[in-house]
């Protein structure tokens, strides 16, 4: 039987995509791509390993949001969130002029779209009970 969906499913997929999104690059200069670009011209193991496994990374919440969300979705989810921090910017609640904080926000942004295509088959099935054709056979 399937571990059933919750906060807790959710909150472990908000941090695969974190620890991709922020693993790959962040404002703090803290990356993967500050790592390469700091000396492009020397790829040792250790770089080439964190490459791999961030690309592995991208592959699998990049094809399960495409699959689950779609085209149309991914440009959904993206309008949405883009709305969320104009709209936190234009209450004032984060400041406009804080470079840094636009970053971390546009950070943070794909973050979300990810979780929520990695979560959206999920979350869909426990709002209409429809089932994805590849969750056929998983009855929770």
């Amino acid at each position: 039987m399937a571990r059933r969906f919750g906060w807790d499913s959710l909150g472990l997929r908000f941090l695969l995509a974190l620890t991709v999104v922020l693993a790959t690059w962040n404002p703090e200069g803290w990356s993967f791509w500050h790592w390469i670009t700091h000396d492009p011209l020397t790829l040792t193991p250790p770089k080439g390993i964190a490459g791999v496994l961030l690309v592995i990374g991208w592959v699998v919440l990049l094809r399960a949001t495409l699959r689950s969300l779609g085209g149309v979705g991914v440009l959904l989810a993206g309008a949405f969130f883009g709305f969320l921090v104009w709209g936190l910017m234009y209450w004032g609640v984060v400041p406009k002029d804080s470079f840094a904080v636009v970053q971390w926000l546009c950070a943070f942004v794909v973050v979300g779209i990810l979780t929520v295509g990695v979560s959206w088959s999920h979350i869909r099935r426990r709002l209409s009970g429809q089932y994805d054709m590849d969750d056929v056979d998983d009855t929770d």
